[in-house]
């Protein structure tokens, strides 16, 4: 039988993250151990309240789970009992270490893959002030790509002065769906002028009709508007990619399947993630393998990262070994 447990950690970040929807100091953390045949296997999730989760939420979520699993079921019906959301990333990913540590082969193995290889990822940049965002675009002109978080208001200026902080860079735009709409029209045809590789959510999930109808003169990634494979055929049409969160799908299995999904449907896909450390990270970086752009670079904006950690060199996510994950 297997026992699961789940706890709450609190991670300090090394300057505050801004997007249009809030402001934060520190990553609040749910990691997940699962037990099984002298066996230990963790997952790290991190509850978001955008998708109506709480710390406390997401440990109900799992202490169900538990209950289900002491009761004799198996630990793929109790996944597929969950809905996709932080918890069930947390189980799961918890299941794919342990299945792991059990039969001693490294994920990429036990997935049927090559080794894991290193990735680029991108940095992001907290929305501020313009010549705020200028200064720190000055500091990491050496990474080779920077997102850039936007509001509503001073879009334009804010992504120029990104761009003169490192004007080497590759940009991207990460609006958190905050454009107004009668604005979106111009805001794309700037960000093209400006360089910019592609948007992500630039308006509210649910309402972003508007992308089917308009010309898109550069890529527009959905990121709220999708979560898991069955909001794929939403995205038709308005997007040309989508966003893959481990936190949104349900874990590794759900984030395999609407990969999959999205490479049916001709749209492009991203791995990205929330605010955590590096034991969420390394499943993210599994998936990373296989997408288009990579968007993994939680444990650089920490203070400090849990204990054997990913290592960075600079932008470059190098391949972690099973003592983390998997």
């Amino acid at each position: 039988m297997l026992k699961l447990r789940a706890h709450a950690e609190s991670w300090p970040l090394s300057r505050p993250f801004v997007i249009s929807r809030g402001r934060r100091t520190e990553a609040e953390v749910i990691v997940a151990t699962l037990e099984g045949e002298g066996s230990v296997g963790r997952g790290e999730a991190t509850p978001y309240s955008r998708y109506r989760e709480t710390p406390e939420s997401v440990r109900a979520e799992l202490n169900d789970a538990s209950s289900r699993l002491r009761a004799g079921e198996s630990l793929e019906r109790v996944l597929e009992g969950m809905r996709p959301g932080a918890a069930r990333n947390a189980l799961d990913c918890a299941g794919w270490d342990l299945r792991c540590k059990q039969a001693g082969v490294p994920i990429h193995k036990m997935l049927g893959w090559p080794p894991l290889k290193p990735l680029v990822t991108a940095y992001t940049i907290s929305l501020g002030a313009p010549e705020a965002m200028e200064a720190v675009a000055r500091e990491n002109a050496h990474r080779p790509i920077l997102k850039i978080k936007t509001g509503g208001e001073a879009v334009v200026e804010s992504v120029a002065a990104v761009r003169r902080g490192a004007p080497e860079s590759r940009l991207v735009v990460d609006a958190n769906e905050a454009w107004p709409e009668e604005k979106t029209r111009a805001l794309l045809e700037s960000m093209a002028e400006l360089g910019v590789a592609f948007i992500e959510q630039p308006l509210p999930a649910g309402r972003d009709a508007l992308l089917a109808e308009i010309r898109r003169p550069l890529p527009v990634f959905a990121d709220e508007s999708f979560h898991a494979a069955a909001d794929l055929a939403a995205c038709l049409g308005k997007y040309d990619g989508v966003n893959l969160k481990l936190d949104k799908t349900g874990g590794l299995t759900g984030a395999l399947r609407a990969l999959e999904a999205a490479r049916e449907a001709g749209l492009r896909a991203m791995c990205g993630c929330m605010l955590g450390t590096s034991l969420a990270a390394a499943p993210a970086m599994v998936l990373a393998q296989r997408v288009d752009f990579v968007d993994i670079d939680a444990p650089l904006l920490l203070a400090s990262d849990r204990p054997g950690g990913i290592h960075y060199r600079g932008s470059v996510m190098m391949p972690f070994g099973p003592e983390l994950w998997g």
